[in-house]
């Protein structure tokens, strides 16, 4: 398989994957936390960290796997590979169908009728998702080479915000005075964290198209760190410098934070282009998951852990029957939150996120056990997954049984593996 995806292109999936629509409405939510929100961006970005540098130090020993995920099929066997992979099939499924409404919600800013009634938001989510699955169809360069135009895109607003605040330092510094915030809270610590690590979830990206990256063991290695890095501080600095700027009963009641703190310093015209920009990043981010749909069992089936009907290689070379399988479960989503149920399928959608990621952060961790490397960060990663688990509350906890219970049947049903253990074409 040709790699070529080079070190720009890693970063931006990385950094493209984690920013997407979250961070434009982060600041909202992390009101009601007060000064906790600060101890909490520590302890969510060394909990992150550990799990980074755990997954790039088991791509590191193994740069010929197609991907980390084939790495835990290898180590912990056949069934907990797939349970793991088939979660966060799962939640790539959902993210794209969270994505491609929020990124439709955006551009009702722009264009209020998308706003009329749901079936028009609906109508223009699922034509943004189409519209990615259509490029990715057409071959992993062009989605890469859309990945780093829409990242560098993404970070034209975060920037911006960042500048405003530096301005507002020099010339009128008793502005970050005006929140009121409330103070340190331990008891509010585990549900701050909680919302903190939905919003930093992707940073594994590179790491799950290593059979595309050339030198892996270097450059998804640094793509990992160094894009989570980027990210940790711009989201510290984004986030901390509205909460600290804006009343607290102000912000709570924010619906687009950044759209109205760059408008309330800048003019107008700052929280249109904010919102233009946020519907940029959100389909940035779709951008990275409709091309997951496709990789992630396209290298399992390299590998011979999944059969080769599930993701026969394409003429170009992609795992096309599941990127359209994934994108038209995510569709009929889209399309079914258009009802009256429409909040309550984009709570559960939300909500398999969370569980599916926990899990695959968790299996991550256990894989490096297992084989002995980075064990010490290692074990402090599975404690940091339960720690989140159980602040996610007992409805997460039940759903990513019931993933792995429908994974483990699934397993059943297609039979063992097509090839022996690690023999995954380079």
């Amino acid at each position: 398989m040709q790699r070529s995806f080079g070190f720009w292109t890693a970063i931006s999936m990385v950094v493209g994957s984690m920013i997407g629509g979250s961070i434009f409405v982060l600041p909202s939510s992390l009101a009601q936390f007060g000064w906790t929100s600060t101890v909490g961006w520590l302890a969510a970005g060394i909990g992150v960290l550990a799990i980074a540098r755990v997954i790039t130090d088991l791509t590191v020993r193994n740069p010929e796997e197609p991907s980390v995920l084939t790495i835990c099929g290898d180590v912990l066997g056949l069934l907990p590979g797939r349970i793991i992979a088939w979660s966060y099939w799962l939640l790539l499924v959902g993210a794209g169908a969270v994505l491609s409404m929020v990124a439709a919600d955006y551009l009702s800013f722009l264009f209020p009728m998308l706003a009329e009634t749901n079936g028009m938001r609906s109508f223009a989510a699922f034509f943004i998702l189409s519209a990615i699955a259509m490029l990715n169809l057409g071959g992993v360069k062009g989605a890469g080479v859309f990945q780093v135009a829409t990242t560098v895109l993404k970070l034209l607003p975060l920037v911006f915000v960042i500048g405003i605040a530096a301005f507002i330092l020099f010339s009128a510094p008793s502005t970050f005075t005006q929140s009121q915030s409330e103070p340190f809270n331990l008891g509010l610590l585990t549900p701050t964290v909680g919302v903190l690590c939905f919003a930093l979830l992707g940073f594994e990206s590179a790491s799950l198209i290593a059979q595309r990256v050339k030198d892996p063991e270097r450059n998804v290695v640094r793509a990992t760190l160094l894009g989570l890095v980027l990210v940790l501080v711009i989201y510290f600095l984004v986030s901390t410098t509205i909460v600290l700027a804006t009343p607290a009963d102000v912000l709570r009641n924010a619906p687009a934070p950044l759209a109205m703190f760059t408008s309330t310093f800048a003019g107008s015209w700052a929280g249109s282009a904010v919102a233009l920009f946020a519907a940029i990043s959100a389909i940035g981010c779709l951008n990275a998951v409709v091309l997951l749909l496709g990789e992630v069992p396209f290298g399992m089936v390299r590998d011979g852990q999944l059969p080769e009907w599930i993701a026969p290689g394409s003429e170009r070379g992609i795992g096309q029957r599941p990127l359209l399988t994934g994108t038209g479960l995510a569709a009929a989503l889209v399309l079914v939150s258009s009802n009256s149920v429409g909040e309550q399928v984009l709570d559960f959608l939300l909500r398999l996120t969370t569980a599916s990621s926990i899990f695959f952060y968790a299996g991550i961790c256990l894989t490096a056990i297992k084989v002995g490397v980075q064990r010490p960060l290692a074990i402090f990663g599975v404690g940091f997954c339960a720690w989140i688990l159980y602040g996610t509350g007992t409805e997460a906890s039940l759903l990513g049984i019931s993933l792995m219970l429908v994974g483990m049947i699934m397993s059943f049903l297609i039979g063992g593996r097509t090839k022996p253990r690690g023999t995954a074409p380079a």
